[in-house]
């Protein structure tokens, strides 16, 4: 049985680039011999360019959300007041589409300072044109309401994080350079130093060497802690922005199905002009050979009936090979024995025309739908081929199982290796087809071998047949 294999996702439309070191910053680790980022992560933070721009993000939050939220509160309030007149629904409108340009600009300030690459939101689609029209879309736009949301979220939150930030930074500082200023305390505040403690009666002073040198530990704790707290917010940032006026998880599904919808309508194009071509230039251009031969046979057969003959004889081996040309192009196409007998009976077909002996390993205990399984039949077979032609292995190794949802296909050969699915090789192409069904290839192809591909395909629709009729 093949060996267990894991496959990772990730959404294209939110990639987060907060770890990135920007220009000027010292995480970039350009011109330092590297000695920098021998350091722990914990010295580096407070020092790294990274941590000051997350600062930065925190302390521009607070003056943009009460701008943000006044314009959002007022414009919605005013609209929702005039619903009553004609004259509310423009406001409204107005105001959620000032709030979608207000979502712009806190993503190109969230991919500034945090790094966060977030997609535009799908834009307003108007079936006509005109003003009536614009404000309709507006209003039922998804992403216009979203951004209000985050207008009205974001001032709570951002007094929570400036308020958290600010503490934290000026009282790490403070305390980290008090022998630096410890000073002032007695000569212009009439106090030997930091009072720690007081009463009526008692009176408690950070001011002899032991607590002074406490006070800036403490103030070094607080100042490495700091970065981390501020990440930790600038989290929370990140959804907000990510969740709130980035694409809906919808409109990116949408869009993923058009692209798919694309590859699958040039897939299918390319198939067409592929078995026209194979018609054309092969059993057509020999079935035409054939019917001038068998009309030279017919001049000649009351004049030469020997070389009639041998023409007529000619000809049937024309006729043979034409209907060989004819079957490969079929079976290319969708194989009977595909349909007949399934997967296990159709690969083992295709092992035994590889040029390498292949070890055929199906465990299914019923079939796919015809759509997958002619998938699965094509990944193979093209997989089998590149191995005939370009390995140089001397065995292989097909499994295919299925896990839960998913039919997971496995071509293992111990030929050269080298295989790369970006260099627009047909691995590429045989990528976007299985793309386009939610299928992942996966190539693992060392110089020198071996080489391992896995496919995995979704798994649609059981027609109830067990293992016994697919062999």
């Amino acid at each position: 049985m093949a060996t267990e294999y894991e496959t990772a996702y990730e959404t294209e439309y939110g990639r987060d680039l907060g770890s990135y070191g920007g220009p000027g910053s010292r995480e970039a680790g350009a011109g330092d011999d590297g000695r920098w980022h021998r350091l722990p992560a914990g010295l580096r933070a407070p020092f790294e360019a990274r941590s000051w721009r997350e600062l930065a993000y925190v302390l521009l939050g607070l003056p943009i959300s009460v701008l943000l939220f006044t314009y959002a509160v007022t414009m919605v309030s005013l609209g929702a007041g005039l619903l009553v007149t004609f004259l509310g629904i423009p406001v409204l409108a107005a105001g959620l589409a000032g709030c979608r340009g207000f979502g712009a600009l806190e993503r190109a300030r969230a991919r500034g300072l945090l790094g966060l690459e977030v997609g535009a939101p799908e834009p307003l689609r108007m079936k006509k044109q005109g003003a009536m029209a614009w404000m309709g879309a507006v209003l039922k736009s998804g992403t216009s309401w979203r951004s209000l949301l985050y207008a009205l979220l974001y001032l709570p939150w951002s007094v929570f994080s400036f308020a958290v930030a600010v503490n934290f930074w000026a009282f790490g500082w403070t305390l980290m350079t008090y022998p630096l200023w410890f000073w002032l305390f007695p000569m212009y505040g009439g106090q030997d130093g930091i009072q720690l403690y007081g009463d009526e009666g008692h009176h408690i002073y950070l001011d002899n060497p032991f607590e002074i040198t406490v006070t800036a530990l403490v103030g070094v704790l607080f100042t490495l802690a700091t970065p981390w707290i501020v990440r930790a917010l600038t989290m929370v940032d990140r959804l907000m922005v990510h969740g709130l006026l980035g694409p809906s998880r919808l409109s990116a599904r949408v869009v993923e199905l058009e692209s798919d919808r694309g590859v699958v309508v040039d897939t299918a194009a390319a198939d067409l002009r592929r078995i026209e071509r194979d018609l054309h230039d092969g059993a057509q251009a020999r079935l035409v050979a054939l019917a001038m031969d068998l009309g030279l046979a017919k001049e000649k057969l009351t004049e030469d009936p020997r070389a009639a003959a041998r023409m007529v004889d000619e000809a049937h081996g024309e006729v043979k090979t034409a209907l060989q040309e004819l079957r490969d192009l079929a079976r290319g196409i969708h194989p009977a024995v595909l349909t007949d007998r399934g997967l296990d009976a159709a690969l083992s077909a295709v092992a035994s025309r590889c040029t390498v002996p292949v070890q055929v390993d199906v465990d299914l205990s019923a079939r796919p739908v015809p759509a997958i399984e002619g998938i699965a039949y094509f990944t193979v077979s093209e997989l089998l081929q590149n191995i005939s032609k370009h390995a140089r292995a001397t065995r292989a190794a097909v499994d295919v199982w299925r896990v839960d949802d998913r039919l997971m296909l496995q071509v293992v050969d111990d030929g050269v290796g080298g295989a790369d699915v970006s260099a627009g090789s047909g691995l590429a192409g045989l990528a976007e087809r299985l793309d386009a069904v939610d299928g992942i290839l996966v190539v693992d192809s060392p110089v020198g071998g071996p080489t391992r591909v896995t496919a995995e395909l979704p798994w649609r629709g059981d027609r109830g047949v067990g293992r016994g009729g697919l062999g």
